[in-house]
């Protein structure tokens, strides 16, 4: 099952500054080789080595923003990766795909070779995520590599608390790619991360330890504190300046991760200092989905699983830090997950998933509304008919659903974002961060 690749395909978010505390896990688990050298992405095309005497020299026109193709090796095809452009936090809603503004003179920009090449993985409930990416301006990224899979992990656990063989299979077949990947390049830094499905599946460890063994790679569980913060420095250029208070939310396959941030004070660079209260559900879309059903919601069930996250919500002693702020035009939910992200997808009537056009899209009230009562009316088929859910996501969507119903009631706002980035982007962003690449110009160390 092939996942729609949340941070290939368009113009790249700009990486949200580093939260502290927070160090990136060397390269261990995989031999590191010179990298191959991408498609001209961010570099700067030489002067040809011979000309003919006499004549002046020719200097090449440069050309920015080309695409990198990533390729999965278990299909065989091409699937586009674009020279990925961060963006500040003003960026308007749909941001076009536009070259980078030239250097300042007498400022030389590495080529792609030259700069320090960092990678982040996020093995979910549901997805196996990968991004490689060089930095380039200060707090910015550029991605030349990306893989991603649906690999449903956490079939399953909800009842056995244990993760089942056919499910590890996947996920083992998927990490093997994402280690060939990786030892491709030369690999400065490296973060790999799991997050809800082997941090409460008996075997979650055991299982991290068979990865290790056939994929060559060492992942770390990820404790939910850490998972909210990483959410949270990876949808950082999605916050402008001038909002002042906003909830955000991912919604995984077996946790959701909330995040409250207060932006009245003096605004640091770090987004993740604002966090004043923070909570993680241990319940997402695939969870949900295996408790109430998946294939068949009526407007019944759909309402049961509202009624049960909010149960959970009503346990949160930190719910109300930001009441003084919810009735600010400058206060908004901000939403990082796949409910979301195909919310925005069918609300922009798709013919198929965009990036470009999905991420930092902004929703108001009422089309959110309209949005949920039209999933919740269409039966499975009609939910896989729409390319913006298809058969991968149909039995997943309508619980997403209910989880974000749950949290608009209790954050009632005027405006959702959608954010099409999250936990990889973050490790990204502290990554480079830490390495001090962006003190030094984009050059590292």
């Amino acid at each position: 099952m092939e996942d729609r690749d949340t941070g290939a395909g368009a113009s790249e978010v700009g990486a949200s500054s580093a939260s502290p505390g927070l160090s990136g896990s060397g390269t261990a688990g995989w031999q590191q080789r010179r990298p191959t050298e991408p498609h001209s992405v961010g570099g700067q095309a030489g002067d040809a080595t011979h000309h003919q005497k006499g004549k002046p020299k020719k200097r090449r026109k440069r050309r920015r923003g080309r695409k990198v193709f990533a390729r999965d090796e278990t299909q065989g095809n091409r699937s586009p990766v674009p020279a990925l452009e961060a963006k500040q936090p003003t960026a308007p809603a749909v941001s076009p795909t536009a070259p980078a503004p030239r250097p300042e003179q007498g400022t030389r920009r590495p080529p792609v070779h030259e700069l320090p090449v960092f990678a982040a993985l996020d093995l979910g409930t549901n997805n196996c995520r990968l991004l490689v990416a060089v930095p380039t301006r200060h707090g910015q990224f550029r991605v030349i590599d990306a893989f991603s899979r649906i690999v449903r992990l956490g079939e399953g656990l909800t009842a056995n608390g244990r993760l089942g063989q056919p499910a590890m299979d996947r996920a083992v077949e998927a990490l093997k790619i994402c280690g060939d990947k990786l030892r491709s390049r030369k690999i400065r830094k490296a973060r790999l991360i799991a997050t809800e499905a082997c941090r409460s599946a008996e075997n979650g460890v055991e299982f991290l330890e068979r990865v290790e063994r056939e994929a060559g790679l060492k992942l770390e569980i990820i404790d939910r504190q850490t998972e909210a913060r990483l959410a949270v420095s990876g949808c950082g250029s999605l916050v402008e300046r001038d909002t002042q208070g906003v909830v955000l939310f991912d919604i995984g396959g077996g946790s959701s991760e909330i995040a409250l941030i207060d932006l009245t004070g003096r605004r640091s660079p770090r987004l993740a200092n604002h966090i004043v209260s923070w909570t993680s559900l241990p319940v997402g879309v695939v969870s949900l989905a295996e408790r109430f059903g998946g294939r068949t919601v009526t407007r019944e069930i759909f309402d049961a699983m509202v009624d049960d996250v909010a149960g959970r919500l009503a346990s949160f002693d930190g719910r109300d830090r930001l009441s003084h702020l919810k009735a600010s035009p400058n206060f908004h939910l901000l939403g990082t997950s796949g409910t979301v992200t195909t919310l925005a997808g069918v609300h922009l009537d798709l013919e198929r998933y965009d990036r470009r056009r999905v991420d930092g899209l902004w929703m108001d009230r009422d089309s959110v509304d309209r949005m949920v009562e039209r999933l919740v009316g269409w039966d499975f088929q009609q939910r896989c008919a729409n390319p913006c859910i298809g058969a991968d996501r149909a039995d997943l969507v309508l619980a997403g659903c209910a989880i974000l119903e749950a949290i608009r009631a209790v954050w009632p706002s005027e405006r959702l974002r959608v954010a099409d980035r999250g936990l990889r982007e973050g490790i990204l962003s502290e990554l480079m961060a830490d390495d001090g690449v962006w003190r030094n110009d984009g050059r590292g160390r």
